[in-house]
């Protein structure tokens, strides 16, 4: 069968062309929804039928954790689209998983002092001005009710820093002024938790001192490895974590607490952080000026033992003449 006029047809194909594209990106974007929707539906058939048979302390804890609304929204009815449940679920996921972690974070750096009997490279100075900083935080935290998620880590730290300070006094001979500082950080507890000595507002001067002090407190550590030419006994373990968990701060921070001074003070614990891990992955095999003196002492006798020349001749008893 022969075309009787190819050029009409053409025109008819172009014409037809020229119409259907456009729609091309909406069909497409209908067939996205399409799969999208099919997927959804066979996630929601597969999850709900577990998630509503969950056992009751399971279900009464996730309640508890993201309260009730979210729970139905991300947990029963599986609704993807719900942003701001999603967020505030991740927020307290990482709220949750940073309290975890710094249960530990400053383990490896106990056990560091303790094992070299040593407190090269950690600065007592920073530590002091953190305890302080992370004293005035639980306060003003505890006392303001913010969620537990969004400072728990604060106490354990806390606890860490003491029992860190206490073995760097120690092991630099200063073992009195260890009692002085615990009964001192005791003293300042009570006042900062007592109402009747400290109001909100004065609690809120003290906060915003302490981030201050937050900040503060990085910079001697900075100082001391940079004029050390190494890290000493800092666990990078506890470097690293602290900026994962000065990170993660920043989003709990936005999503459930509205409060500048908290947000200020991790915005800078992070950049200071991000010092201190940079810092770390430069002197990463580098050795300390003490090492090296401890080599070049060791390495004298051998020197001079090449120096010296045949060996002098004992007393003869041999007579003369």
């Amino acid at each position: 069968m022969s075309i009787r006029n190819p050029h009409r047809v053409s025109l008819r194909f172009r014409h037809c062309q020229f119409f259907f594209l456009p729609l091309l990106p909406c069909l497409s974007a209908r067939l996205g929804n399409f799969k999208a929707s099919h997927t959804m539906d066979a996630l929601r058939s597969a999850v709900q039928p577990i998630t509503h048979n969950l056992p009751a302390p399971i279900r009464d804890l996730g309640v508890s954790i993201i309260g009730e609304k979210c729970y139905k929204a991300l947990l029963l009815d599986v609704d993807t689209e719900n942003t701001e449940c999603i967020k505030y679920a991740v927020s307290k996921g990482l709220g949750i998983g940073i309290i975890a972690a710094s249960s530990i974070v400053k383990v490896p750096q106990i056990l560091k002092l303790v094992n070299s009997k040593s407190a090269e490279g950690v600065s007592f100075l920073s530590y002091l001005l953190e305890t302080s900083a992370y004293l005035i935080t639980l306060a003003y935290n505890v006392r303001n009710g913010f969620p537990f998620s969004t400072f728990g880590e604060t106490a354990l730290i806390l606890g860490q820093n003491v029992i860190i300070s206490v073995l760097v006094l120690n092991y630099s001979g200063r073992a009195g002024t260890a009692a002085v500082l615990i009964a001192a950080l005791a003293g300042g507890l009570a006042a900062l938790f007592a109402e009747n000595v400290l109001d909100r507002k004065a609690l809120s001067y003290l906060q915003a001192g302490a981030g201050l002090l937050g900040v503060a407190s990085k910079l001697p550590q900075i100082v001391a490895i940079y004029q050390q030419g190494g890290t000493g006994q800092l666990s990078a373990f506890a470097v690293f974590n602290y900026l994962a968990g000065s990170l993660s701060r920043i989003f709990t921070t936005l999503q459930e607490v509205d409060d500048k001074l908290i947000l200020y003070g991790f915005i800078s614990g992070f950049l200071l952080n991000a010092i201190l891990a940079l810092q770390m992955m430069y002197y990463w095999n580098a050795p300390s000026p003490k090492a090296q003196g401890k080599r070049k002492i060791t390495a004298a006798p051998t020197k001079a033992k090449s120096f010296s020349g045949t060996p002098k001749k004992g007393p003869t008893t041999r007579r003369r003449g």
